[in-house]
């Protein structure tokens, strides 16, 4: 009897053990706890406004099967739209392209294996020039190379705006000549109403250009758009006040166009 009482406990044992593994190899979770305020309203709605923001992993079909090897190279911005430039770059859409290509079971290369040679490779590849990119290739890691990519953004525009709102100053102070408390009051509490609203609509694009590593030649091309919207309101009723912005980032519309390509390159051409 005490033989088995103690195989029980024993097995006990083993089972939280396991248990306390199992949940110290677990990926790490932050929730409520790295709020300042998780109980309050405008803390909710800031988080599920952030929550659309936050970087959603997609699953790549053909993520089973190896792509070829690969190097991204910086493509261009052809965009003048000051907003976007401040704050990207090509090698940013790079690092992002490089991410999910390799989540694509593509074997990325390193760019930064060509060094200070990086401008030059890619200038080589961006004119078409066979000797000079065969020449590079030859070195190290980068022998084992097949595909050349890059990402352009050819669209970053702002195609509609609109806005709207409401004063009540004019109607309070109508309000505040018919005279008396009431009157006074009234007009009052309806001059402090403000209310408002403001949305943009901006569409960007970007194109995939994949080149044979040995000869810089094309191997394929695709482009596709997002559209993202950003938006503000706001409302003021004698002295208390409440508000609300928020939209998809442009960091995180860079992110989807790079999936859908990365989702349409790993579906046609692997």
């Amino acid at each position: 009897m005490k033989i088995d009482i103690a195989k029980t406990l024993m097995g006990l044992a083993a089972a939280a053990l396991l248990l306390l593994s199992g949940a110290s190899h677990a990926q790490p979770r932050w929730g409520a706890e790295s709020s300042p305020s998780p109980s309050t309203s405008t803390s909710q709605r800031a988080n599920e406004a952030a929550d659309r923001a936050v970087y959603k992993p997609i699953e790549y079909p053909n993520a089973s099967k190896a792509g070829p090897p690969l190097i991204v190279i910086p493509g261009e911005i052809k965009s003048n739209n000051a907003t976007f430039t401040q704050k990207f770059g090509a090698n940013n859409i790079a690092d992002f392209a490089e991410i999910e290509l390799s989540k694509a079971n593509f074997p990325v290369l390193e760019r930064t294996n060509l060094g200070p040679l990086l401008n030059e490779f890619t200038l080589a590849y961006n004119l078409g020039d066979q000797g000079e990119a065969q020449k590079m290739l030859g070195r190290g890691k980068l022998k084992t190379t097949k595909w050349v990519v890059k990402f352009d953004i050819l669209k970053t525009e702002q195609v509609a705006a609109a806005q709207k709102g409401f004063d009540g100053r004019a109607i309070g102070n109508i309000i505040g000549i018919f005279g008396g408390t009431g009157a006074a009051v009234g007009g009052t509490a309806v001059g402090s109403v403000k209310t408002q609203d403001s949305s943009g609509v901006w569409i960007i694009g970007m194109r995939y250009k994949i080149m044979n590593a040995e000869t810089t030649e094309q191997v394929a091309t695709g482009y596709t758009e997002e559209k993202m919207e950003v938006g503000a309101t706001s409302t003021s009723v004698l002295g208390a006040s409440s508000g609300q912005q928020g939209g998809v980032t442009l960091d995180t519309m860079v992110q989807r166009l790079i999936q859908k390509t990365v989702w349409e390159i790993d579906s046609k051409y692997k």
